[in-house]
């Protein structure tokens, strides 16, 4: 059983054929699709499942929190099942390909105190950009 599976069932979260198969092709590593990519996918394995149901499912999966939604350069949202791991996304400037990495180091504690103005620092969201492999050849 994947790991969004497991988090799934272990909060209680009903679990119909349709969440199911949401959450089958959101497992992985360095998976980020968009919603129209999850609705393609999911079809392959149920085809009666609609957009609306996939767009619905996603929706709450983000709400719950175990799953992140990320936006790049103003392309579609992606979803991110690695919610429970920090992490931070390399996009691709050409295919827009993300992968997710783990830098060394606190990003919270990176922000000296004088460029914080009085706020509190509760989350950082760091975006590397370069050029893939498959982009540069």
């Amino acid at each position: 059983m994947s790991d969004l599976l497991e988090r799934l069932r272990g909060r209680g979260w009903r679990m119909t054929s349709q969440r199911r198969v949401v959450a089958e092709v959101l497992d992985g590593e360095h998976v980020h699709l968009t919603a129209d990519e999850v609705h393609v996918r999911a079809a392959a394995k149920l085809p009666e499942i609609s957009r609306a149901t996939v767009y619905n499912t996603l929706g709450e999966l983000v709400s719950l929190g175990e799953v992140i939604e990320v936006s790049t350069d103003g392309r579609a949202k992606r979803y991110d099942p690695n919610a429970h791991r920090p992490h931070q996304h390399l996009v691709c400037s050409g295919c827009g390909a993300i992968r997710d990495v783990r830098p060394q180091g606190n990003p919270l504690s990176d922000l000296p105190a004088e460029e914080r103005y009085g706020f509190t620092v509760e989350a950082v969201e760091v975006t590397y950009r370069g050029v893939c492999p498959s982009c540069s050849a």
